[in-house]
């Protein structure tokens, strides 16, 4: 009885998974391409940042760093408003605090739907495992029914590989985008260091004019 019920299952549970490795694909791409948009977005404001600040040193200019923390549209921008507040403030006590604080407060928005890609990308050749056995299963079931007909067999197994197939064509970019956005989301973090960095120096160059 027990057996049956399980063959009910198997005949049933290989559409299921290619059914749930379809939608798991299309919520994949959908999230792929808003955080390519996201990410691809705030990469770019993060350079144009960059430049403005390289710029800025090289002309060793405190007012034109100061007006790029008005810039409250860029990660870079909010990051220096709230560094050099805190550097006219406290001076460079507590000043790197703030910026994990910055950073980790950042950051989910910035690894949004990613936890969603790397568990995709692990579990999906699972869950075509999962329905390549399912057919296996109901292919052998054939193979009894028609008493040896390998031609049953040979199409029913050939179904079930396709559940395998698909489980990997889900799982392949999943991995692939989710090792890139998470490049692209170290690389925007570690530009807020080089924006502490700043924030420091200006620190010490704000408590000495201060101080004289």
């Amino acid at each position: 009885m027990l057996t049956e019920r399980l063959y009910i299952i198997a005949d049933l549970g290989h559409d299921i998974t290619l059914w749930i490795l379809i939608g798991l694909s299309v919520f994949s791409i959908a999230f792929m391409l808003e955080r390519w948009l996201v990410l691809r977005s705030v990469k770019k404001n993060s350079l144009k940042v960059s430049s403005r600040l390289r710029e800025s040193l090289q002309a060793n200019s405190l007012s034109e760093i100061e007006d790029l923390s008005r810039d409250r549209e860029t990660l870079e921008g909010r990051a220096l408003n709230y560094g050099l507040r805190h550097a006219r403030e406290h001076g460079s006590e507590g000043l790197e605090e703030i910026f994990n604080s910055y950073a980790n407060m950042e950051r989910p928005y910035l690894e949004k739907y990613l936890s969603f890609l790397a568990t995709v990308g692990s579990n999906a050749p699972f869950i075509g495992l999962l329905g390549t056995v399912f057919g296996i299963m109901d292919a052998f079931r054939a193979l009894a029914v028609t008493q040896g007909d390998p031609a049953a067999v040979m199409i029913g197994i050939s179904k079930a590989l396709i559940a395998t197939a698909v489980g990997l064509m889900v799982a392949i970019p999943a991995v692939i985008s989710y090792n890139y956005f998470q490049r692209q989301v170290k690389s925007i973090l570690q530009s807020l260091e080089s924006v502490r960095d700043i924030c420091l120096a200006y620190a010490k160059t704000y408590r000495r004019g201060e101080s004289s």
